[in-house]
């Protein structure tokens, strides 16, 4: 099996979150690509029998137009895709905190609750990763 992270990232914050998830991934014994949305070129997504995306959440809400440009590039809805993403809950308090994230889950169908993360994945937030990560990694080998 091959694992896609495809991730965008501004701060680095979310770059963090996505090198947790490949470590973690990589610890399983799976193939691990990263792509880094709005600088790597498009990717086939097809080719990926699992795809996590990662992105902040700006602007009031906002997806991101980089993400939401690699949404229209992958050109259809995998299935087995879950969501992470970073956001700050000083910018719009909860109702706003990486709303990216919710739309992105909502918009895919995901069968997993989007991972989100306040600022940098350091620290007690490491764990919320890992446990994530573990519990979508259970699933897939679950169903696949």
């Amino acid at each position: 099996m091959t694992v896609l992270i495809a991730y965008l990232s501004y701060s680095g914050n979310t770059k963090e979150v996505a090198e947790l998830i490949q470590q973690q991934v990589e610890s399983n014994g799976i193939a691990v690509e990263m792509h880094r949305i709005g600088i790597e070129q498009p990717i086939k997504a097809e080719k990926y029998q699992f795809i996590f995306l990662g992105t902040f959440t700006w602007d009031k809400g906002k997806t991101p137009d980089e993400v939401k440009d690699f949404v229209w590039e992958v050109g259809y809805k995998p299935s087995n895709i879950a969501i992470f993403g970073t956001g700050e809950t000083q910018f719009g308090g909860d109702a706003l905190f990486c709303k990216a994230v919710d739309k992105l889950v909502t918009f895919y169908g995901s069968r997993w609750d989007g991972l989100k993360i306040e600022q940098s994945p350091r620290g007690s937030q490491e764990q919320l990763v890992e446990n994530w990560v573990e519990r979508v990694l259970h699933d897939v080998n679950t169903y696949t």
